[in-house]
């Protein structure tokens, strides 16, 4: 009987989370769904392959993102508010909120991009994002694919420059709006990229990142093609540092990964933190 109490406090103290998490997902699936069937770059089937497993990543991800964060990102304010001078952040503090809000998304796309680069380059940290990237195929969906541990990580590297240069308060007395902005356009537009949709935007594509855009960043097509396109929503940062790449009108035929990967979703959770032999 105590058990039982206590996972019906939890899913009473969660509630809100799934109320949000479920709404949010029949607008993703009213959206995309008809899009895909109608837009798409390959043959779609609304019931592909591994779909479940995506679907248990997003609510996972979607439910303790939040829980998993807060102690990290805690920690990240007050280490740099402890170590960048207060000039530096007054600088961020003082700008005006148009202005507050193209910085922060500016310098958190250079984090980002960095962080998301580490998980490609790094070999341990790489465990953690070819779950992402073992998806055959693309499409809305696939954005929640994510270990925890690589969610957590790329964020952080994205807060880390907003935090220093004052452009968020995480620690203020109320809700940072533009902060949680920031987060929520990324969300979305992380859900357009990798959706199954055939479009193209011309001279827009070097602006705004696309479908196009992030499709070759999962493409499985060659080695001369591998570790490009990190920036979530930016071009022009990958176009700075030498990642960027994108034909004006193909598409990859090939997606996924070289390595074998786990159907199971507990095995994929667990499998980055197993022991390997050199």
């Amino acid at each position: 009987m105590e058990i039982l109490h206590q996972l019906q406090l939890t899913l009473w103290h969660f509630a809100p989370d799934i109320l949000r998490s479920c709404i949010q997902l029949l607008i993703l699936i009213v959206i995309f769904t008809p899009l895909e069937l109608l837009c798409s770059i390959h043959a779609k089937q609304i019931l592909r392959k591994a779909w479940l497993t995506d679907l248990a990543y997003y609510f996972l991800n979607g439910l303790f993102s939040k829980s998993l964060l807060v102690l990290p990102t805690t920690w990240l304010a007050l280490l740099l508010a402890e170590a960048i001078p207060a000039e530096v952040r007054a600088w961020g503090t003082g700008l005006s909120l148009p202005a507050r809000i193209a910085a922060t998304m500016l310098v958190g796309e250079i984090g980002y991009y960095w962080g998301h680069r580490w998980m490609h380059e790094i070999p341990w940290l790489w465990r953690f994002h070819a779950i992402h990237h073992s998806a055959e195929g693309l499409d809305w969906l696939v954005n929640t694919r994510a270990h925890p541990v690589d969610m957590m990580f790329t964020r952080l590297c994205g807060f880390v420059p907003m935090y220093a240069l004052g452009l968020v308060q995480p620690l203020g007395k109320s809700l940072d709006w533009v902060l949680l902005m920031v987060i929520f356009i990324g969300l979305l537009w992380g859900f357009f990229i990798h959706a199954n949709l055939r479009w193209r935007f011309g001279w827009l594509e070097w602006l705004i990142s696309t479908p196009a855009f992030h499709h070759w960043h999962h493409n499985k097509e060659g080695f001369a093609y591998y570790n490009k396109n990190y920036a979530p929503m930016l071009p022009c940062i990958d176009l700075i540092f030498g990642t960027f790449y994108l034909p004006k009108k193909q598409w990859p035929s090939l997606y996924g990964i070289t390595e074998a990967m786990p159907a199971n979703m507990l095995r994929q959770l667990l499998e980055p933190f197993a022991f390997r032999k050199r």
